[in-house]
Parts: structure tokens; sequence; C-alpha cells
């Protein structure tokens, strides 16, 4: 069978969609620029052509897969609604017991940018836009009155760092963590930061 000839942009695409894939399959340090060629039926020749280096390859797979969320992401933190609101959707998405990125890939990723400069400069960027993101809707509630934070950027770094962290010992260790305690830290520290009054407890 005659193989449909792709543009530029989607065969790029197309090995960008396979090396997450072998990514979460085998790491990043396993996998290899021929497995992504086989598993498109190429030659590894293809896959340099478009990317030069393992390295590169795994650096723009990251920045690829992360792209689809981050669009998300502003997209339900440009709801016209309260930006409590929207900061909450926000977080319940992105937390590992929400339905946002793959966090083994993530997790794979950054083990790995400490030794691979190309990945690390990604997964920084990346990082940096997710935090960004997270101080905008946060200084638009201040702004609103909905709470007070004197620190926007701080707030998005703590929580952030709490989502990151129950993301590793959610996806690594089984039952390390209950789901709903998870939760339960996460409205502590977003009630904390911004000023909210506790929720009623239902307990005795």
């Amino acid at each position: 069978m005659t193989r449909v000839r792709l543009s530029v942009a989607e065969r790029r695409g197309e090995l960008l969609r396979a090396a997450v894939e072998q990514i979460e399959a085998r790491g990043v340090a396993a996998v290899r620029i021929a497995d992504v060629a086989s598993a498109l039926g190429v030659s590894n020749a293809l896959v340099l052509y478009h990317f030069s280096t393992k390295e590169r390859l795994v650096a723009a797979a990251f920045r690829h897969a992360a792209e689809g969320d981050l669009a998300h992401l502003r997209k339900l933190l440009g709801r016209r609604t309260p930006a409590l609101r929207r900061l909450r959707s926000a977080v319940r998405w992105y937390a590992p017991t929400g339905q946002a990125k793959g966090w083994r890939l993530w997790i794979e990723g950054w083990a790995a940018a400490l030794r691979e400069p190309a990945l690390r400069e990604v997964t920084q960027d990346l990082d940096r836009q997710w935090k960004a993101a997270i101080t905008e809707v946060i200084a638009e509630g201040v702004a609103a009155g909905e709470f007070h934070c004197p620190d926007p950027h701080g707030t998005a770094l703590r929580l952030t760092a709490l989502l990151d962290g129950l993301a590793v010992q959610l996806t690594s260790y089984a039952d390390a963590v209950p789901r709903a305690r998870a939760q339960e830290w996460v409205e502590e520290l977003l009630t904390r930061e911004l000023g909210l009054r506790p929720a009623r407890s239902t307990g005795p």
C-alpha cells in the first residue's frame, strides 16, 4: 500500500506523537530514534532529518505534549466567570486526580531534564507559562475584591509545587495519599493563601 505523502508540519506532528508514546512506554533514557521510526514504519534518517538528535526530538515531544494542556488551561482561565471559580476549575483539572496531562510523562521529563539541557530549557519554559497563567487569575481575583492575596506569584508557586508533589506521590506509589485527602490539602492551601472562609466541617 502506498504511503500518503505528508507535509512537513504533518510529518513533524506524526513523529512527535509517536515520540510521546514511546517515551511514555520506555522512558526518556531508554527510548531511541529507532523506536520512533519503527513505530511509524519510517527510516531513522527521516526522524533525524526533522530533529537532528534524540535530545531535540525528546524536547520537542515534551513541548508538543504540553501545548494542548496549556491551551485548555488558558481556556478555563479565560471564561467570563469569577476568578475564584476559574482558579478552582483549573486546579481540579490540573491536579493529579483530574484530567490533565499524563503525569508519568512529566515525571520522566523532570528527571531527564537534570542531565539534558535542551529538555531542561523546555520544561522550565512550560513551568513558567503554567505559573504565569495561575498568577494572572489570582491577581484578577484580588483586583476584583474576591479574595485577599498579597503575593499572587508566590501563591501560584506554592500551589503548583503542592500539585506537582502530590502527582509524584500518587503516580509513583500506589495508595501513598488517598485521593480525597489530596483534594482536601489543595483546598486547604487555597483557603489559607487567598484568605477565604474555611468550609464548614461535616464531621462530628
